[in-house]
């Protein structure tokens, strides 16, 4: 049965109701261009983390970049998934779509005095790093306790000050992040009016009732942002576990920038069995030889979690 969520301070503003199932996991490609290799090792993970437990398994287009977004890629996507066997459960959910709810977060972050208008460009903020000798990329502050007069803010920072965030991860371990040192007053709202992709996926994560996030390692040190933010909207934090990012023979990450090849729905068995081989799954090539069904219950049937790789990056075979 489907039952709204609602232990948390943005309740009334979702729309979706989610799941009161004991494991609801998800999948969030970004369809910028054709399903690669390491996107399928990351459905493939998530994707046996929860039918292993009788879960759900929900699709989210994470499409909130909107200039980034290629034109079909979407339906592209949802197909080569069909093709492979791995069907989700609900409907898809688009964040272009969800301005709505991003918007209420943003509200309820400046209600609590959280959230601030900032002024700098790209380049005022380098150079104002470059002037206290401060980390590259991280944001010195200059707009948090004021905005200056008589100048239009580009961007929502979030106040960062003193939080050091901890979490367990199920494969990585332990990982401790000083976000006013590491990553500094973060974006949530960005220059052409877009949200950011920190808030929205806490907002939507929260909405579907997500137990657990199950994503590349690239990913990882996003997580700290996204449970301080959990935490001053008063959602739930999910677990998580981060499988290896799959890289080239360069140690370059498979991704459409570096132009790695789509996978073949044609011959899908092939690398299924390489995806669960590398996420530490020992799959016998018995299993190229039977049909889908039979690949994902024998999948299923023997995934374990505690076999995937303590690595961040793995190379591609």
């Amino acid at each position: 049965m489907l039952v709204p969520y609602s232990s948390c301070a943005l309740c009334g503003i979702f729309k979706y109701p989610a799941s009161n199932m004991d494991y609801i996991g998800r999948f969030a490609p970004s369809p910028t261009g054709p399903l690669h290799f390491g996107s399928l090792v990351a459905a493939v993970g998530s994707f046996l983390q929860a039918r292993s437990q009788d879960g759900l398994w929900l699709v989210r287009m994470e499409d909130v970049d909107r200039p980034r977004e290629v034109p079909s890629a979407a339906d592209a996507i949802l197909r080569w998934l069909e093709a492979f066997g791995l069907h989700w459960d609900g409907k898809v959910v688009y964040q272009s779509r969800r301005d709505e709810a991003y918007s209420a977060a943003l509200r309820e972050l400046e209600r609590l005095g959280i959230a601030y208008g900032c002024v700098c460009s790209r380049k005022e903020v380098a150079d104002a790093i470059t002037a206290i000798g401060g980390t590259p990329g991280v944001y010195p502050g200059n707009c948090r306790t004021a905005t200056p007069v008589g100048r239009q803010a580009r961007t929502v920072r979030v106040n960062v000050a003193g939080q050091q965030i901890t979490f367990e991860d199920q494969v990585q371990g332990t990982l401790a992040q000083e976000l006013e040192c590491d990553v500094g007053d973060f974006v949530i709202r960005r220059a052409d009016g877009l949200f950011a992709y920190q808030l929205a996926v806490v907002v939507d994560d929260a909405e579907q009732g997500i137990t657990e996030v199950v994503r590349g390692s690239d990913l990882i040190d996003s997580t700290p942002r996204q449970i301080y933010l959990q935490r001053l909207l008063g959602v739930p934090t999910p677990s998580y576990l981060h499988l290896p990012v799959v890289v080239d023979a360069s140690g370059q990450k498979l991704s459409k920038q570096t132009h790695a090849p789509p996978i073949d729905p044609l011959t899908p068995l092939a690398a299924l069995v390489r995806a669960l081989a590398l996420l530490g799954q020992h799959p016998p090539t018995e299993l190229l030889r039977v049909n889908l069904d039979e690949f994902w219950r024998w999948a299923i049937e023997h995934w374990e979690a505690t076999h995937i790789p303590a690595v961040k990056k793995l190379t591609c075979p």
